[in-house]
């Protein structure tokens, strides 16, 4: 546990005026540390007083502060920072912030896929058993929101919560190395974010370092990237069956605890074998701080999943519109897919497309060949997807994307937004292509 004061005689740096770098300012500057601000990018106006300075940064920048906080999409190669951390320079992220200051018990989650619903479904859970969470990190109120303490803040101050439910992306986790998680769960790893972490290697290692020091330890058994030596097998889940941790029996829908029926998935809102997983983890990590199974399932039953994570948006004329804007990578479009055609007894359209981040797309070919019946495809990478396929169009835009499949679907079909890329070649973020998508879907289905 750090002092805020030990801060202020320091000289820090800020890297990065969006929405993480602003939580950063006002943290820092609440408790009257002289902060500087930098962002690589063009002037773009920010909330706050601080001065920005903008533009590329030079090499020698920052030798002269004494901590520099970098945001997490600034990439930690940046020859700035680089120099920074061969001088010596403590070279840090939000959460690191966090970390040095946080006193409150707090679980962390990670992974390529299912990490929002994974921390949404907990924060709901322990909600529900009377406790009083704070869901943050890579989702809703930045975490150093949450420590503000001014009487006029909007955000109830640290002291309140009873837990931290922190969603942990690889960006953030390469700049922390004091987080002491009580329970720490690497959901699953594919291939995401390659044109930042360069290969598979250095982005398993990133989701992996949520593991140092972490009190325990939640692990997918039936992916060897989420399994920390030592890990307990009670707290281990998958779609296999096993007389330890949680487990899958498909012949009758249900969730199995140490080889017990624990929850019927039938009875949840959420759907998807991706969801069975979401929920096995979710529940285990509720398990391990304490909290009743019985209030664990009820909770869960009433979950009603989140916007963009494999929505459906509407029924109409027998074919199924389903928004799954959030399978930003090739692994999370995989598992929808494979739900879709589960579900589907007449055709699978899908919609897919837009920036690759660089993963091996044409791993997607076997799948497209075997689970979908028409693919149409957008953006920067729409065209490499559609060459993997024959039964396949490429279309400039989302409302293109929808007549055709409208022209295209019958009753018995299912048409899909599953990307398997970032949006940000054609639209703000994944939300903004969900609802172009929904908002398509409503026009030709009026």
């Amino acid at each position: 546990m750090h002092s805020v004061a030990a801060l202020q005689d320091k000289k820090v740096a800020i890297i990065g005026a969006g929405m993480t770098g602003i939580s950063c300012v006002r943290f820092l500057t609440q408790h009257n540390v002289n902060v500087s601000v930098f962002d690589t990018r063009s002037a773009f106006d920010v909330d706050i007083q601080t001065e920005v300075q903008w533009g590329p940064l030079p090499p020698e920048a920052l030798l002269n502060f004494d901590i520099v906080v970098v945001s997490p999409g600034v990439s930690l190669t940046l020859p700035a920072l680089v120099n920074a951390m061969e001088r010596g320079i403590d070279v840090i992220g939000d959460i690191e912030l966090f970390a040095r200051f946080n006193q409150v018990p707090t679980i962390g989650v990670t992974g390529s896929n299912g990490k929002s619903t994974v921390v949404s479904l907990l924060g709901a859970i322990l909600s529900a058993a009377g406790k009083h969470p704070c869901v943050s990190g890579n989702i809703g109120t930045p975490v150093l929101d949450t420590l503000l303490c001014s009487a006029s803040d909007t955000h109830p101050s640290a002291k309140d919560y009873d837990f931290y439910v922190l969603e942990l992306s690889s960006f953030q986790l390469e700049s922390t190395t004091s987080l002491a998680l009580d329970v720490a769960a690497v959901l699953n790893v594919s291939e995401d974010h390659l044109d930042r972490h360069h290969n598979m290697a250095n982005y398993t290692a990133a989701k992996q370092r949520i593991w140092n020091g972490a009190k325990r330890i939640v692990s997918n058994r039936q992916d060897n990237h989420t399994i920390a030596s030592g890990a307990s097998p009670d707290d281990t889940f998958g779609l296999d069956y096993s007389s330890r941790g949680m487990a899958w029996r498909e012949t009758d829908q249900t969730i199995l605890y140490h080889g017990q029926p624990f929850i019927d998935f039938a009875k949840c809102k959420l759907e998807g074998l991706h969801n069975v997983l979401n929920i096995q983890a979710a529940a285990l990590l509720a398990l391990a701080v304490g909290i009743d199974a019985n209030v664990i399932e009820n909770a869960v039953c009433a979950f009603d999943g989140l916007s963009h994570r494999y929505q459906t948006v509407v029924q109409q004329a027998g074919v199924r519109w389903i928004n799954d804007s959030k399978a930003t990578n090739p692994g999370a479009a995989r598992v929808s897919i494979m739900g879709a055609r589960a579900q589907t007894q007449g055709k699978l359209i899908v919609v897919m497309g837009g920036d690759g981040k660089g993963a091996d797309l044409s791993a997607l070919k076997p799948l497209l060949e075997d689970a979908v019946d028409y693919l149409i495809t957008l953006g920067v990478d729409g065209k490499v997807i559609m060459a993997l396929v024959d039964n396949s169009v490429y279309v400039d835009n989302m409302q293109q994307a929808v007549n055709v499949a409208k022209r295209v679907a019958c009753s018995g079909d299912t048409v899909l937004l599953s990307p398997a890329c970032a949006s940000i070649d054609m639209f703000r973020n994944y939300a903004h292509r969900g609802d172009s998508f929904a908002a398509a879907v409503a026009e030709v289905a009026a």
